[in-house]
């Protein structure tokens, strides 16, 4: 399931096409940033993000992917992921830092939620999540 993209202004929250993910029985709506500049922008501005939305990094190539909370205003937890949506490090990051939140391995995938949502949910690495973006439904 997709939804349309709308420009970013200025200091404006970005909103960009969604896919629906699956974590076990819990779905996620996540939007997608596949280039540069949705990637950078990410979350930044935004004042809240409902309990089952998410952004869905995806890169070109994989490497070691680092993360931090500029202009971000609610608090964050980051799966990164591999190819095949298996969760490898979750890191909680706070809001309006420079802090950097880095992936223990390469990865082409990287996914933000409300922090604390992975906690919650139980999910740890090695668990998966499915989606089109991996392969896998």
């Amino acid at each position: 399931m997709f939804f349309p993209a709308t420009s970013l202004a200025q200091g404006q929250p970005q909103q960009l096409p969604s896919v629906a993910l699956q974590a076990g029985i819990h779905v996620i709506r996540a939007e997608v940033a596949r280039t540069p500049e949705q990637r950078q922008t990410g979350l930044m501005f935004r004042k809240e993000l409902a309990p089952n939305d998410a952004m869905l990094f995806v890169f070109e190539l994989p490497a070691q992917q680092c993360f931090w909370m500029k202009n971000t205003l609610i608090p964050l937890s980051i799966a990164f992921l591999r190819d095949d949506g298996t969760i490898v490090n979750i890191a909680d990051m706070k809001p309006q830092t420079l802090d950097s939140h880095c992936s223990a391995e390469p990865v082409r995938f990287a996914l933000e939620m409300n922090q604390g949502w992975f906690a919650k949910r139980g999910l740890k690495p090695g668990a998966k999540i499915k989606g089109e973006p991996f392969g896998n439904r």
